[in-house]
């Protein structure tokens, strides 16, 4: 298995980030990225945000620990400039296994999706519902539905559906990168080539 496999149904308190317009380098400033690993990126998401230039703790989200959890909430058009893999990868170190936004940039998603982390794209409406949701109560849930495609907030009961690539979610659920996906498909494929009659001129 390339990861580990999606847990559906996920239900988990929260992060919420109502900040628009996140680009990759303010999740992680290329100043960081000396490593090839997707390992230790985690300490140094949103780096610049958690922290002043003494390494002193800021007023961020991330660091106030009323708010936890394995989803991260943010504004509209997530992961947006550089394609850089290393904004995923912290966002996986650090622990998130779900992002949800109302607009995603194409290259952070297909990023995300590649290492086990699922993008879900909700309507505006729906991403203020979660919003007030977390203004009531810090301690929210929510609760993910990938095989049924739907997020729940678990104190009013609402929920919306979002859309996904099928051959992603299948990967998602299987733990499986594109290697390992031909791989679950050997035995049609070897029986497909006996299948075959092949003629020699």
């Amino acid at each position: 298995m390339a990861k580990d496999k999606f847990q559906s149904p996920l239900t988990s308190t929260f992060v919420p980030l109502p900040i628009e317009d996140v680009d990759t380098d303010q999740i992680i400033p290329a100043r960081f990225l000396k490593a090839t690993s997707r390992e230790g990126f985690g300490e140094n998401l949103f780096r610049d945000w958690r922290f002043d230039q003494n390494n002193n703790p800021k007023d961020f989200i991330l660091n106030d620990p009323s708010y936890k959890g394995a989803i991260l909430v943010a504004g509209k058009n997530f992961g947006c400039g550089s394609s850089r893999e290393h904004a995923a990868w912290a966002i996986a170190d650090y622990g998130f296994k779900v992002v949800i936004s109302s607009f995603f940039a194409d290259i952070f998603r297909g990023n995300a999706m590649n290492i086990g982390i699922l993008p879900i794209q909700v309507s505006d409406a729906f991403l203020n519902q979660i919003w007030e949701a977390s203004k009531k109560n810090k301690n929210a849930e929510l609760e993910i539905n990938l095989e049924k495609q739907y997020v729940k907030i678990k104190d009013t009961g609402a929920q919306e559906s979002f859309d996904i690539d099928q051959y992603k979610k299948k990967c998602l659920l299987n733990g499986f990168d594109d290697i390992d996906y031909v791989r679950s498909l050997k035995d049609k494929i070897e029986s497909f080539e006996k299948s075959r009659t092949v003629y020699f001129q």
